[in-house]
């Protein structure tokens, strides 16, 4: 259509493509120049290099036949010797472009609609990478659409400007939508694929919960207060974390609002979704005690090695803490990031009592002394007989009852049963024919030597061939089911660093790798250097 118009029609066409599609109108006029092009190739030939210019300004139409000078021409539809280049051209050269102007032509109806389809594609394209560059920096807003149809469950979600998708399981649990509905959600991801740029919408995401506080809180919005963490179960319970930078603004207050004014448009948007806000602590006790409102909390207990917190609570306050399904707790750890054991005071205290008597048995069958000694030491704070053999004398001396004959006695025998020990394993390791040379691996003891014998690790080039997961165990998820498989060193207590450091070790004595693999990359040693003063 557009290659049998006149000039203006031309500009005419491509001002209102430009505007309807809102893409560049030169563009649409590129589209068209390769769309007559392609109309002329059919009149002259497909292998002739047809080329068209249209004049932005005044619409002229220009077809030129480029031809490459060659020495010897092999196709006379694109290529022209240099005896009659320069016939033509007295300065022509091998490898240059000669361009023959071109007669206008009248185009039959299928060079027409050959053309229109090309136009058509050329403009779907630009419109496609429009709708790309305009949303791929709006991951993370929020955006109004209308529902446009509903494909099992998806909801397409028409934009304005571009189309989006909110996946069934994107969607708030029991939330129905039908064609001409507005939806609110969140922009979780934009990629581009070859039907065109996917714009996903969430709106069980975290950070839709955090957006939509951006909108109703105005502190939130101005920087006052800070949104630190999200943890949700969405259309049912949520919990909300924040902080502010001014002390005389309440951050919860400032998020509940008049009368819960403003918490209340939240929960509305997310069905009835009950919001639990929290104040945000630099303490890490104190915000896991937060976390865990509306259940009161008597004593926290930090493993900060493997972020986990133990949490006592009165009795009657177990099924609160926990929640319905275990909920609370759940939200809590998603929120804080820790892992959260919940006991009640009185099963904190049986397994109290459970680990000292269980200590003070290792110390009377280690050290062969009675109840009392072995209840003295557990009680104060000695935990393994590893700590007691090595530990300053005068720390035992100091304990009620105890001098320091007997204290150098107690280290004595510590140290010869923690010899003994040492030597039933080393025979074990032997009798498992573990090499001497894996000994030598920094960091690897006897007792993991036994561990690896009894899994098959017997040579260097055994424990170069393992995986960190082969030493420490790994947790797999499979069927809605937890299963954890334990490692070759399952009851040795070790990082998964220094198991894949032993590991690199290995391969370095094996002769896999050399002393340059291990060392860290120039750029990471020149980061950490201090800068020099001024």
């Amino acid at each position: 259509m557009a290659v049998s118009a006149n000039r203006l029609e031309l500009l005419q066409i491509a001002d209102a493509v430009a505007r309807e599609k809102s893409i560049d109108r030169r563009i649409v006029i590129t589209a068209m120049e390769d769309a007559i092009a392609k109309a002329a190739r059919s009149r002259y030939g497909s292998e002739t290099e047809v080329h068209a210019e249209i004049d932005p300004k005044t619409g002229e139409l220009r077809l030129a036949r480029h031809m490459l000078v060659v020495e010897a021409v092999e196709n006379p539809s694109n290529q022209i010797s240099l005896e009659d280049a320069r016939k033509r051209h007295p300065a022509a050269q091998i490898g240059d472009t000669i361009a023959d102007t071109l007669p206008p032509l009248e185009y039959g109806r299928i060079a027409a609609q050959s053309a229109k389809q090309v136009i058509v594609q050329k403009v779907r394209e630009a419109e496609r990478d429009r709708q790309y560059e305009e949303y791929k920096d709006r991951i993370g807003d929020i955006v109004n659409g209308i529902v446009k149809r509903v494909e099992y469950g998806n909801v397409v979600v028409d934009l304005g400007r571009g189309e989006a998708i909110v996946r069934r399981d994107e969607m708030l649990p029991r939330e129905t939508m039908r064609n001409g509905d507005r939806i609110r959600a969140f922009i979780y991801d934009v990629r581009r694929e070859a039907r065109g740029p996917q714009i996903f919408l969430s709106r069980t995401h975290p950070q839709f919960m955090a957006k939509l506080f951006a909108q109703e809180v105005p502190e939130i919005y101005d920087g006052i207060v800070e949104v630190k963490a999200v943890a949700r179960d969405p259309g049912s319970r949520a919990k909300i974390a924040v902080i502010s930078r001014d002390s005389s603004v309440d951050p919860v207050g400032a998020c509940v609002g008049m009368r819960g004014s403003r918490v209340q448009a939240v929960v509305n948007e997310l069905q009835g979704e009950k919001i639990d806000i929290i104040p945000w602590s630099h303490d890490i006790a104190t915000f896991v005690v937060n976390a865990l409102a509306p259940a009161e909390v008597a004593k926290v207990v930090l493993d900060e090695d493997r972020e986990r917190i133990e949490v006592v609570v009165p009795d009657q306050q177990l099924s609160l803490a926990i929640g319905r399904r275990g909920q609370n707790v759940r939200l809590a750890s998603q929120l804080t990031g820790w892992d959260i054991d919940i006991l009640t005071e009185q099963e904190e205290s049986e397994r109290r009592q459970a680990e000292f008597e269980k200590r003070t048995k290792v110390f009377m069958d280690a050290l062969n002394v009675d109840e009392v000694v072995g209840q003295l030491l557990a009680s104060e704070g000695f935990t393994t007989v590893e700590e007691l053999a090595y530990v300053e004398p005068k720390e035992i001396a100091g304990i009620e009852g105890l001098d320091e004959d007997t204290a150098n006695e107690l280290q004595t025998r510590a140290r010869d049963y923690l010899g003994q020990i040492e030597a039933e394993l080393d025979a074990r390791r032997t009798e498992l024919g573990v090499q001497d040379e894996l000994k030598e691996i920094p960091g690897i003891t006897t007792a993991m030597l036994v561990k690896l014998g009894e899994n098959g690790v017997k040579t260097v080039e055994d424990l170069a061939g393992c995986a960190t997961d082969d030493l420490v165990g790994y947790t797999e998820r499979k069927d809605g089911e937890v299963k954890q498989e334990p490692g070759f060193l399952d009851g040795i207590e070790i990082s998964r660093e220094e198991c894949e450091a032993m590991i690199m070790q290995a391969r370095l004595k094996a002769g896999w790798i050399t002393e340059a693999d291990l060392a860290p990359p120039a750029e990471e040693e020149a980061a950490a250097e201090p800068a020099p003063a001024q």
